[in-house]
């Protein structure tokens, strides 16, 4: 059957609409009239094959047929020597096709296959998109507004329609259908019927995306981004690192005037970018974090993983950031917990402290009320043991509870026995001793009667 051109035209018309190869278009074409033609013209158990011959502009249908020995099924087997008036050099087994173009191909090709190969195409069309975009998950796109809706935008991306929810919208930024857009690609879903396609304008890699088309340096790997905290629409911190020397990563990310991270300012509709140096020491790393704002001194608490960084009084509104934006980015960029005190604040409090401490010890040292330690007790005693200086209530006071053992209760002796057998052994040694004035528990003092300073036998 001779093809018109304009039936070649056609099928180059639809594979430049589909975005499909013309020879995808072609073998779906083939597929599709194998259908058409086995239901017109053929029987059930034919084996039927098209071929479009497009430099000679024809179409024929054949029957492929197994060269056997004994012929069981005619539609699908052929003998050796039947195949051999055929085709030469033909062998058992050999697939032999036979040309069986109808006469009617042309209609039945108009009539049957418009339905057939236009749900072969949307296959073909689907399975290209999914292999097109299944690869550049997590990549960067260039998108076009298409249609508005309250609860989401549809982009053209490509081939294909994407979605960008609301959930993944800056709140702040307006669209409009036209607008052409650069979106991160978040997920690809493979359904039975289509392939649902969501992009996102919120995600920070959509910031690390844009850094890699815009340096250069962090494309080669020269610069790295070390981490990212965002605020979609309104501000956002970039932590960059470099291992070669002589090169600033801060320097390299603004650009020549700060070219480069204007052009990335422009695309994300104006937000504040701020590209900080990352440190390993989270005393150089968490202040440089804060900027703009200049951070005077810095308290870690490892156990807590809590900062406390002293400002000057007049950058703390700076350094909390509106609505405590800064701070808040600052604390998602180094994973610490950040408290920020102005200069005076931290003094008046630090002068508190101390006033708190030095009355502390005051009233300790009036009420008397510093701890006294066994070791200290048990001197105590036999200093005043030794002298002669504890009186009965005293004595009874500071030693060990009373046992249920009579024996050890008798073992509590008083001063006076003390002073008695003392006085005995001296008479029996013919010489009579007088006690000594109370010297060792001066400090002491105030613990015993006045009219007991002395002693006399």
């Amino acid at each position: 059957m001779k093809m018109k051109t304009e039936f070649m035209a056609a099928i180059s018309q639809l594979a430049t609409e589909r975005g499909l190869p013309r020879e995808v278009v072609l073998g779906v074409l083939e597929s599709a009239l194998v259908s058409a033609y086995k239901k017109e013209a053929f029987a059930p158990d034919d084996d039927i094959k098209v071929k479009f011959d497009i430099g000679a502009g024809n179409i024929k249908v054949y029957i492929q047929k197994a060269v056997t020995e004994i012929v069981t099924n005619p539609h699908k087997e052929i003998s050796l020597s039947e195949a051999m008036t055929l085709q030469d050099n033909v062998q058992i087994g050999t697939i032999v096709e036979i040309e069986a173009t109808p006469k009617n191909a042309g209609r039945i090709a108009a009539q049957t296959a418009r339905q057939v190969i236009s749900q072969r195409l949307r296959e073909a069309e689907y399975h290209a998109t999914y292999e097109e975009f299944a690869n550049k998950e997590g990549e960067i796109l260039t998108g076009t507004i298409q249609f508005i809706d309250p609860k989401q935008v549809y982009v053209r991306v490509g081939r294909t329609e994407a979605i960008l929810p609301s959930s993944e919208q800056i709140s702040n930024e307006h669209y409009h259908t036209g607008q052409q857009l650069k979106f991160y690609l978040l997920q690809i879903n493979k359904g039975s019927k289509e392939i649902q396609t969501i992009v996102s304008r919120t995600h920070p890699n959509l910031l690390r995306r844009l850094l890699e088309l815009e340096v250069p340096e962090i494309h080669n790997g020269i610069v790295e981004i070390t981490g990212i905290a965002r605020d979609p629409g309104y501000r956002s911190k970039v932590a960059v690192s470099t291992s070669q020397e002589n090169i600033d990563p801060v320097g390299c990310c603004i650009g020549p005037r700060g070219i480069r991270i204007q052009s990335i300012v422009k695309e994300l509709n104006g937000e504040k970018i701020d590209i900080i140096q990352w440190n390993i020491d989270p005393e150089i790393f968490i202040p440089n974090a804060l900027k703009p704002a200049q951070v005077t001194s810095v308290e870690l608490d490892n156990i807590n993983h809590t900062a406390i960084l002293i400002v000057p009084d007049r950058q703390l509104s700076l350094a909390i950031g509106k609505d405590g934006q800064n701070a808040r980015l600052a604390a998602r960029l180094t994973g610490w917990r950040i408290d920020i005190k102005s200069a005076s604040a931290a003094a008046a409090e630090q002068e508190r402290l101390q006033e708190q401490t030095a009355a502390a010890w005051t009233a300790a040292v009036k009420t008397n009320e510093e701890p006294i330690t066994e070791d200290e007790t048990a001197n105590s005693q036999a200093i005043a043991e030794t002298e002669g200086l504890l009186t009965n209530n005293e004595l009874s006071l500071t030693s060990e509870a009373p046992s249920d053992n009579p024996e050890k209760q008798g073992q509590i002796r008083f001063a006076e026995d003390i002073l008695h057998d003392r006085t005995t052994t001296d008479i029996s040694k013919g010489k009579k001793t007088k006690p000594k004035k109370r010297t060792a528990l001066k400090k002491q003092k105030s613990h015993y009667p006045k009219d007991n300073d002395e002693y006399e036998e």
